[in-house]
């Protein structure tokens, strides 16, 4: 008995060092199954990981370019460097397997150069280059890698998915091995055996159903399907909770690329009405340019007028207005050109009466009672904008406009005053430059060039209308003295006194010039010799009473002699003809003795 005992204890003993080995060998290798499962857990995690990183930084990048917010750029690099950190993972991770390792390198070669793309804009943003940041992002390269960076991620997964399929199925393979082990074991070991096979069982089973349902679920698109279950296994537990992390990680990606796509969204509707606010900038600077090119080639204060006429409603449309301009001799701002309807009075108003012009900046009424009312609008206008145009600090005039500009018309406003204020500054350096090289600068009479050309135009006037046309001639009676006794300073105080009487004297018609030397010319359109010499006797008398200073000197009582000539057909059309008349009018003035007024031949016998 003892013998059979020690037998069946021998034979048990056999028999249980048997199972013992062989159960350890089973679960030698169900434990290699399992870790290859997890392994395969790692490597979808990693994947995904890759791609939710990548798809990050590519949303970052586009959500900086377009929006020109710094905070959307911040974690770009970041993005960028744990992509690329996940793509080399993911590579180790599969070494041992070829074909999944090709699909890995694969994947980190495209993850490589979709980072350089992103990296590139990054960098032309950073710059202000966000022009070039946005062709470079609308070149469709970034998104076609993208597209191919899933594609192969979605290849790897599904091949991973089926491995970890294939996996699972070994490990149930092995448990079942295991299983038909013990049922055939020993009947002195069945009970325990299956005591422990079934305990074995069941805590493996359950844990493996729970993993494929919560598998199945996630495959089907439940992303919110999580493993919950009970392990009652430390493998089983990090299996469990890779897959939970992972799945995690996944919604999470995926909820980021809703949110990237929503922002995304947003920034392309801001950007296409920023398009919108783009183009009509350009239309209206396409505008102002040409009013400009046209306000700069304007020569008289009525085409500049007219320009404004036409322009600013295009500018500002429904707006009435008015253009005023500061005429510096009289201190006022004087009406230029009005539109939309708007009647003005014509006398203008003092600079202190316009409040934009007291402050520098753009003065407005949107309501009655809301600001102060300029004086020279009236207390009736109860919306009102006037708009200040200043150069170096001066004043050039001033924009007003009935009515309320609203903000979307703030930019058409702010390059309108700047192109008008422009313009009426190159005005007024034209206009300037004209005066120099039509004016004596001793006397600021106009010089003999302009009355040459002036003759020229009034003769041809005169032909055409056949109205009168007189010519006076006139010098300053021994005015060589002045230079002789008391310097050529005496001699310019005196040219300059005569200049200012003879243009306070003729009438605004009436072109009144200097010839040369002492000599002047007066032009007197519409006038006839017999008439004109009644309004030079004036002015000669008024001159004889000139009693000039200079230097705290008197220099003597001053005179001067006139020859008056009209213009007749048989005369030259250049002048000449009519100027020799007058002058010879003058030396007939000086025989005579001087101080006098003389009509050449043909006037005194028409006046005769």
């Amino acid at each position: 008995m003892s013998h059979r005992i020690v037998v069946l204890c021998g034979i048990l003993c056999l028999v249980m060092v048997l199972l013992a080995g062989l159960l350890l060998d089973g679960s030698m290798q169900m434990r290699s199954s399992l870790g290859w499962v997890t392994h395969s857990s790692q490597v979808l995690k990693t994947a995904n990981r890759t791609l939710g990183h990548l798809q990050q930084a590519e949303s970052g990048q586009r959500g900086y370019t377009l929006t020109r917010n710094p905070e959307f750029g911040e974690t770009v690099a970041a993005e960028i460097a744990a992509a690329k950190h996940d793509a080399a993972a993911l590579v180790n991770l599969t070494a041992d397997n070829s074909a999944q390792n090709e699909r890995a390198r694969q994947v980190r070669a495209l993850v490589t150069e979709r980072a350089a793309s992103l990296e590139k804009a990054a960098a032309m943003t950073r710059a202000g280059d966000f022009a070039g940041a946005q062709a470079s992002t609308a070149t469709g390269r970034g998104r076609y890698l993208m597209l191919m960076v899933e594609a192969r991620v979605g290849d790897l997964l599904a091949e991973e998915r089926s491995l970890s399929v294939d996996r699972m199925g070994a490990v149930e393979r092995r448990l079942n091995y295991i299983r038909w082990l013990v049922l055939l074991g020993t009947p002195l070991t069945v009970a325990i055996i299956v005591i422990m096979g079934v305990a074995l069982i069941r805590g493996i089973r359950r844990p493996v159903d729970a993993m494929m349902t919560v598998m199945g679920k996630l495959g089907a698109g439940d992303r919110s399907a999580r493993i919950d279950v009970a392990m009652r296994s430390s493998e089983f537990e990090r299996l469990a909770g890779g897959y939970n992390a992972m799945a995690g990680e996944l919604e999470a990606a995926v909820a980021d690329q809703v949110d990237s796509e929503e922002r995304l969204k947003v920034a392309n509707q801001e950007l296409s009405s920023n398009a919108q606010v783009l183009r009509e900038r350009g239309e209206v600077i396409e505008l102002l340019g040409g009013m400009a090119h046209r306000m700069q080639a304007a020569r008289t204060d009525e085409e500049l007028a007219a320009i404004i006429r036409v322009f600013v409603p295009r500018v500002l449309p429904d707006i009435p207005g008015a253009l005023y301009a500061h005429n510096n001799s009289r201190n006022l701002l004087v009406p230029i050109a009005a539109w939309g309807g708007l009647e003005v009075e014509q006398a203008g108003f003092a600079p202190d009466q316009c409040w934009a012009l007291r402050r520098g900046q753009s003065h407005y009424v949107t309501e009655e009672g809301s600001d102060i009312v300029c004086a020279h609008v009236g207390a009736e206008a109860d919306h009102y904008h006037c708009e200040p145009l200043l150069a170096g600090g001066e004043v050039i005039g001033v924009l007003y406009l009935r009515g309320v500009v609203g903000a979307e018309n703030r930019f058409r406003l702010t390059v309108l005053t700047e192109n008008i204020a422009s313009a009426l500054v190159n005005h007024r350096l034209q206009r300037g430059l004209r005066e120099q090289t039509i004016r004596d600068p001793l006397t600021s009479l106009f010089n003999r060039r302009y009355m040459e050309e002036t003759l020229a135009l009034e003769i041809a006037r005169a032909t055409r209308t056949g109205s009168p046309l007189s010519l006076v001639m006139c010098d300053i009676d021994h005015f060589k003295r002045f230079n002789d006794e008391f310097g050529h300073e005496a001699g310019d105080a005196v040219l300059q006194a005569v200049a200012s009487e003879m243009r306070s004297r003729f009438r605004d018609g009436d072109v009144v010039c200097r010839f040369g030397g002492e000599e002047f010319t007066i032009i007197a359109p519409g006038t006839s010799a017999a008439v004109l010499a009644g309004r030079v006797e004036i002015v000669r008398q008024a001159i004889s009473e000139l009693m000039v200073s200079q230097g705290g000197r008197t220099l003597g009582a001053t005179s001067m002699s006139f020859g008056v000539a009209t213009w007749e057909e048989s005369m030259e059309r250049d002048g000449s003809t009519l100027i020799k008349s007058a002058d010879a009018a003058l030396y007939r003035a000086k025989r005579e003795g001087r101080n006098r007024v003389v009509l050449d031949a043909r006037a005194e016998a028409l006046s005769a």
